[in-house]
Order: C-alpha cells, then sequence, then structure tokens
C-alpha cells in the first residue's frame, strides 16, 4: 500500500509593507550622506585610538620582549583598542550600504563595485582583529599559551601581530580600489567636488603603491617612514575633505538637490 504525501502549497514571500500596502521606501541620498558622514566621524575617532594610541603606542617591532611587557601590563588598554577596531568593522559595513545608497542614482553597477571593495577591505579588517585577539592570548599565557616558555610567546605574539599587519595591508589595497572608484563616482556625478574626488583617487593609488611596494620590495622596512608619509598625507587629508562634503550634502541646506 503506499501513501501521498498531500500537496503543502509554498510559504508566502515575506514582505515588510507600509500602512498603506507599499514596501518601505530606501534612505534617501541626503539620508544616505548623513549616515555615510557621521560613520566617517566615528571611524576617525576609533581608528586613531585603536591604531595610533594602543597598536603603535604598545607594539615595539624589533623588540619582541618588550611587546610582550606592554600587552601583559596593559592589557585592558590593548583589549580597549581591539574592541575599537571591532566597532570600525562594524561601522565600516554600514558605511560601504550608505555610500551604494548614495552613488545608486549615478549609476547603480558602479556604486555596488565600489560598495563591494570596501566590504572586502572590511571582511579582511575582521579576521586581522582575530589575530589581535590571538596575540593577547599568546601574550598574557591564557589557555594553551601557558605551556610555552617566554621566549617562544613572545615569538608567537610577535608573529600573530606580523599577522594582523600583512592581513590589514592586504585589505587596504581593495580599500585603495574603493577610494579610487568612489573618486571617480565623485567627479563624474555631477553632485560633488572634482578636486576632492581627484584626491580620493591619488589617496587610493597611494594605499595600493604601498602595499605593491611592501610586497616587492625586500628593503621596504628601510624606507617604512617614507611609504607611510605617501599614504597617510593624501589619505587624511582626502577622507577629511570627503567626510565634510557628506556631512555637508546630508546636513546642510543644499543637501536637498
Amino acid at each position: 500500500m503506499t501513501t501521498t504525501t498531500p500537496f503543502r502549497s509554498p510559504p508566502a514571500v515575506i514582505s515588510a509593507r507600509t500602512p498603506d500596502g507599499a514596501p518601505p521606501a530606501d534612505p534617501s541620498p541626503r539620508s544616505a550622506a548623513r549616515i555615510a558622514g557621521v560613520g566617517y566621524v566615528a571611524l576617525f575617532a576609533l581608528a586613531m585610538f585603536a591604531n595610533f594610541v594602543v597598536r603603535l603606542g604598545l607594539v615595539a617591532a624589533d623588540d619582541p620582549a618588550a611587546t610582550m611587557a606592554n600587552l601583559v601590563e596593559q592589557e585592558q588598554l590593548f583589549r580597549f583598542g581591539n574592541a575599537a577596531f571591532g566597532i570600525v568593522f562594524l561601522i565600516d559595513v554600514t558605511v560601504a550600504w550608505a555610500l551604494y545608497l548614495l552613488w545608486r542614482p549615478a549609476g547603480a553597477a558602479r556604486a555596488l563595485h565600489a560598495a563591494w571593495f570596501r566590504l572586502i577591505y572590511t571582511v579582511f579588517m575582521g579576521v586581522g582583529i582575530v589575530f589581535l585577539h590571538l596575540a593577547l592570548q599568546l601574550a598574557t599565557g591564557a589557555t594553551f599559551a601557558d605551556r610555552l616558555d617566554p621566549a617562544e610567546r613572545e615569538a608567537w605574539t610577535m608573529l600573530a601581530l606580523e599577522l594582523f599587519n600583512h592581513t590589514w595591508l592586504i585589505g587596504l589595497a581593495a580599500f585603495g580600489v574603493h577610494l579610487v572608484l568612489t573618486g571617480r563616482l565623485l567627479r563624474t556625478s555631477g553632485a560633488g567636488s572634482r578636486l576632492i574626488g581627484m584626491v580620493l583617487m591619488v589617496a587610493g593609488g597611494a594605499y595600493l603603491f604601498d602595499t605593491a611596494a611592501n610586497t616587492l620590495l625586500p628593503s621596504y622596512r628601510d624606507h617604512e617612514d617614507v611609504f607611510l608619509a605617501i599614504v597617510a598625507v593624501p589619505s587624511i587629508a582626502a577622507e577629511l575633505a570627503f567626510t565634510w562634503w557628506l556631512l555637508r550634502r546630508g546636513f546642510g541646506t543644499e543637501a536637498a538637490r
């Protein structure tokens, strides 16, 4: 005797609707600019603290013993830095979404292209944060690390920190492409400053140049300060100017145009 399974209709598609039955509208370009601008302000503050105050303040690149001692003595500060990096990771996803909404009227495909590269960068940053947590575990001798002698823990701690650097470096190459694409959108959309767009493109090129130099030049460390300046000067100028433009467009009287 055979049995048949009664036919069940597929579940209805879940769709959010407003009271009048229409789907909710996406944020306007003005709202998207406001979200991205506020997000950029938060990114600047958190990234400056996490990278320059905490990471560069505690990590001595050529002294594993001092680095491990700093992480042990300033464990809570290092944890705050890691948390700040984690918040940056989350905010960057929202900024990528907001910039996509902002640029979509100028071309959905181009806007999505730029957003994808920022998301790729964000994923690499998230992976890098894992290595920072691992470095802290190794430095403090937590869990399995207590089986290592101090010299081994110093070496593994520095390796974890180097893995963060290289992971973030690869991510910054994707971020550089994002800046180039964003600068091009700003220049060609007719909605913003062509000068800011050009500076964004230069900053993106600097990130790409730095990643290539770090990868290809055995003597990169001998000229690290020069490469840092090549990246820092245009990127800080470009992203501060872009943040100002976003806030002006999001909150200014001409934003609705």
